[in-house]
Parts: structure tokens; sequence; C-alpha cells
């Protein structure tokens, strides 16, 4: 072990600490509001804004370009962050002015002509999200996850303020798009400040070509990575209208609650993470293992209770989302672990594989979703993510694996404990549920039950690591 390294797990622990709290904080903030929209607007306003939302948020991705991954794991980050800045502004700017201009019709290709107006104001976001990608990798890079929270602070607190406020006016969907553009500009500006980043604009002819070799196969490989998010948006809205994508949505929405915390603070520490341990596969099974102990059970256990979320928390008028939670919820688990694999790709250089995962991904999919979804609507989609993600996807990551030098032996037998107290909660979740019919008891009964169940198969496992963790930080200490 390097002198460098246990101060760089130090770090990466900070970071992945302040990661977790700013987005059970934030996640926890947007359940309330997702509450109060969810008893305000209809099932299909919800769908008119996911379908404006899925535009944005695909676009969002490529205006990145794969830019600030390449800039996290640099050597030389000063020289390449003008360069790097003036592509992003460029990118931006572009698919902002190009958004804008074709709402309309994109609205009408999703087949719901009622977003266009919100596709419009949406695609300012484009702009600032371009324009900001230095200092947000900046952020990153430094592990300084802290500064990150106060800019979701600020994110959250602008978009729902604005929001509700606009809501409460009768603007309805406009409303929704109006406070995230108020919130994106709000964050873009503080990433600014916080990253102590002056605008520093040029190109560096030496460096344009490298930077866009590693970024562009990432940018396309996070375009596929939405497009697989929000494929189901599209088919829906074609084939079942704005009211079933409204349920469906819901639905994801609840799913991703704990997912996309996980998800979240996986992502802001892998890269940084990987990209500078001297070892190949130092780390990753390890990592996988903490991920997956608290992904497979909060996904399992949100799928046997899906019924009692649903009804205590959004009420009666959402029931028919919940068979497609219960899908959803077991597909946000695996979602987090190929976040990791991902990740660590990318550290390594390894941008290519990722792509053309997402693109034999995409494939088929559509081509599943678009079956499953004419025979058994909502339900079918959801159950064609967890289908191709377990048959399909987690062998080839495996394998992909494999090929960049790890033992996928230890990851599996690292995930072995893991499964074990996954399993347990799920089970006890069930037969609560099972014997518990009214939705709160049930809901409380087996929440809890669960997680008791849980605790106590894991702690042996947990008290380990916690164990490790100590012996880092007492490295760390000892060498700086």
């Amino acid at each position: 072990m390097t002198q460098e390294q246990p101060s760089l797990r130090a770090a990466a622990a900070r970071g992945a600490a302040w990661s977790g709290l700013s987005t059970i904080v934030l996640r926890l903030g947007g359940l309330v509001v997702g509450i109060i929209l969810a008893r305000i607007l209809a099932p299909e306003q919800f769908g008119v804004y996911a379908v404006a939302l899925t535009v944005q948020g695909i676009l969002l991705t490529v205006a990145d370009l794969g830019l600030s991954a390449d800039l996290i794991r640099s050597d030389d980050p000063r020289r390449i962050a003008p360069t790097v800045a003036t592509l992003g502004l460029l990118s931006g700017t572009t698919l902002a002015i190009l958004t804008m201009t074709t709402s309309g019709m994109l609205a009408d290709v999703l087949g719901s002509p009622d977003a266009a107006p919100a596709i419009a104001v949406l695609s300012l976001t484009l702009f600032f999200g371009g324009a900001s990608v230095v200092p947000f990798a900046m952020l990153s890079r430094r592990f300084q996850q802290r500064e990150l929270f106060f800019v979701g602070a600020a994110d959250f607190v602008v978009s729902t303020t604005v929001t509700l406020a606009l809501v409460g006016l009768g603007f309805g969907v406009m409303g929704l798009a109006v406070g995230r553009v108020a919130a994106q500009l709000v964050s873009s500006t503080m990433q600014f400040i916080l990253a102590r980043e002056v605008p520093r604009f040029g190109i560096d002819r030496v460096m344009l070509r490298p930077v866009l070799a590693f970024g562009l196969p990432i940018a396309a490989a996070n375009l596929l990575s939405w497009a697989l998010l929000n494929v189901d948006n599209i088919v829906l809205a074609r084939v079942a209208g704005a009211t079933a994508l409204g349920y469906y949505v819901l639905a994801f929405n609840i799913s991703s609650w704990p997912m996309s915390a996980l998800s979240q603070m996986v992502r802001s520490i892998s890269l940084p993470y990987f990209s500078r341990t001297g070892q190949s596969s130092e780390g990753l099974a390890s990592v996988t293992a903490i991920a997956w102990a608290v992904a497979l059970p909060a996904g399992g256990v949100l799928a046997v209770l899906s019924a009692p979320v649903i009804n205590v928390v959004y009420g009666e008028k959402w029931m028919p989302a919940a068979p497609v939670l219960a899908a959803l919820g077991l597909y946000g688990s695996l979602r987090v672990v190929f976040d990791i694999f991902a990740g660590y790709l990318y550290a390594r250089g390894r941008s290519k594989p990722v792509l053309w995962i997402q693109i034999a991904w995409l494939v088929v999919l559509v081509g599943g979703m678009i079956v499953a979804t004419t025979q058994f609507g909502i339900l079918g989609a959801a159950w064609v993510h967890v289908a191709v993600a377990v048959v399909i996807i987690l062998p080839i990551y495996l394998l992909v694996l494999r090929a960049a030098g790890v033992h996928v032996g230890e990851i599996v037998r690292a995930l072995w404990w893991p499964t074990l107290g996954a399993v347990g909660a799920i089970a006890t979740a069930f037969a609560v549920h099972a014997l518990i019919s009214e939705s709160l008891p049930a809901l409380l009964a087996g929440g809890f039950a669960a997680v008791a169940v849980w605790a106590a198969i894991m702690w042996p496992w947990a008290r380990r690591r916690l164990a490790e963790i100590r012996r880092t930080r007492a490295v760390a200490a000892e060498v700086s």
C-alpha cells in the first residue's frame, strides 16, 4: 500500500458520507414534495411532465460530452480545463437552441403535444449544465461532497419554492418546468463559487483530440443510459397514453428513492477513487458488497410492500402503480451495481466497452418493451427491465470486468452475506404483509420487522467492515 492510498481512502470515505447525507436528506425532501404534487396533479399531468423531463434529461447528459469524467481522472486538470469549458458551453448552447426550436416536433413524436411548452422552457437547463462542467468536475475530483450537498440543498429549496408557488397559482406542468430552470441556474452559479473557479475558455489543439476521444464514448454511453431509463416512458406515451404513463412514472420515482440515493453516493466517489488506486481491481469487490448490502434489501422490501406504500403515501387513485413498483424495486437494486461497474471501467480508461454494453442493452430493451407493453401494459414494461438486466446485462458486465483484469470470483464471494441478509429481510416483510391486510399497519410492521431481521443477520459482517475502516483511518493518520 502506498502512502497516498490511505489518505485517498479516507477522502473517499468522507466524500461518500457527505454524498450519502446529501442524497438521503434531499430524497426525503423530494418525497414530501412529490406527495404534495401527486395529490394536487392528475396522473395525465404527471405523464405530460414526464415526457418533457425525458427530453431534458437525455439532452442534458449529451451536453456534458463526457467531459466531466475526463477532467476528474486527468493528471493535469488545469491544462485541459479551458478546452473542456469551451466544449461544454458550445454543446449546451447548441442543444438548448435546437431543443427550444423543435420542442413542438419532439412533443408530437413522443405522442404528447401538450408537453411542447415545458420542453421549450426546460431547454434552458442545457445551457446552464454545459456551462458548469468544469466546476462540477473539480468539486467531484476533490471529493468536495459537502459543497455539492450545499449546491443540492439550494437546488431543492429553489425548485420546491418556485414549483409549489406556480402550481398553486394554476400553472400546472409549466410550474414544474420553470421551477427546474430556476433551480439549475442557482446550482450552476453555486458550483462556480464553491469550486472557486473563474470561467476560462480556449481550445488547446494538442489536448482536443484526446479529450474528445475519451469523452465522446462516455457521452454516448450516458445518452444510452438515459435512453434505457426513459425508453419505457417513450413507448408508454405512444402505446398506452399519458394517464398510464403517469402511473408508471410515479412507480418509477418511488423505486428510485433508495436506489438513486445509493447510485449518487457511488458515482460521487467511484470515479475519482478508482482512478487513483494503485491496483487494477482494488476495492471493487468491497464497494460492490457494501452497495449491494443496502440496495438489494431496499429494493426487495419495497417490492413486497409496494401496495401499502402506494396506498398510504399517495392514495387509492394511484393503486394501479403498485404492481409496477414491485418489479421496478428489484430492477433498481441491479442498477446500483451496474453504476459501480461502469464507474470502475471509466476510471480504468475503458469507456468503449461500457458504450457497447449500453448499445446492446438498449436494442434488447426496446424490442422487449414494445412487445411487452403492447401485451401487458405498464406491468409488462416494468418486468422487461428486470429480465434484460438479469439475463443479459449482468453476465456481459462480468465478462468485461474479467477482461479488464478483475477477479470476478472475489465479487461473487463478497456478495453472499449481503444477499443472505436481504433474503431474510424480504421474507420477513412478505410474511408480515400476508398476515396484515390493512395498508398502514402492514407497511409499518413489515418495514420495521424487515429492518430488524436484516440488522441481526448483517451485524457480524458490518462489524468487520467498520473495523477495516478504522484501520484505514489509523494508517492515514500515521502517514499524514
